[in-house]
């Protein structure tokens, strides 16, 4: 085993991490915002046509954003990942669980990604692009200095792993 390589695997973590819990809050805020406006669009139709049967795809749709409003604590506790030796495994669902295995010599770009409401939480995304586009994978809700601590061990390890293909 090389130098570098014995470096890299000081980085390899085999205990799972979550992401941040102030992540609750920018999904929240999203539903809520992408609620308000789904709803009110498909109310026009019951509102200019004054069909009051129209009224219940506006409320059956608000009652689908408060449920998933309220499982969303559950659903961003689920989202976890985990540094193997060879891959950095991605999970989350409730009751569709997704695992995704990124091997890390095939990882071709691992970008950091923050809007508004992430920078004012100090969160970020970390999108891990490969050639497959099935194994993309993107990690959000993560405190900004944990994000680029993993962005530049993920590219030491990518780099690594490249050099001996």
């Amino acid at each position: 085993m090389s130098h570098a390589d014995a470096a890299n695997l000081e980085f390899v973590d085999q205990s799972w991490r979550r992401v941040s819990p102030k992540y609750i809050i920018v999904d929240v805020v999203g539903y809520i915002v992408f609620g308000v406006i789904a709803v009110a669009a498909v109310s026009l139709p019951a509102y200019f046509t004054e069909i009051a049967l129209l009224w219940a795809i506006p409320a059956s749709l608000a009652i689908i954003f408060l449920i998933t409003i309220v499982l969303t604590p559950r659903r961003v506790r689920a989202i976890g990942y985990q540094l193997r030796q060879d891959d950095l495994l991605y999970r989350r669902g409730i009751m569709f669980q997704r695992f995704v295995a990124v091997p890390y010599g095939r990882m071709q770009l691992v970008d950091i990604n923050r809007g508004p409401l992430m920078r004012a939480l100090d969160l970020a995304e970390l999108k891990f692009v490969t050639a497959a586009a099935a194994t993309g994978v993107t990690l959000p809700g993560l405190p900004l200095a944990d994000a680029e601590a993993l962005r530049d061990q993920l590219v030491s390890l990518a780099e690594s792993r490249r050099a001996g293909l």
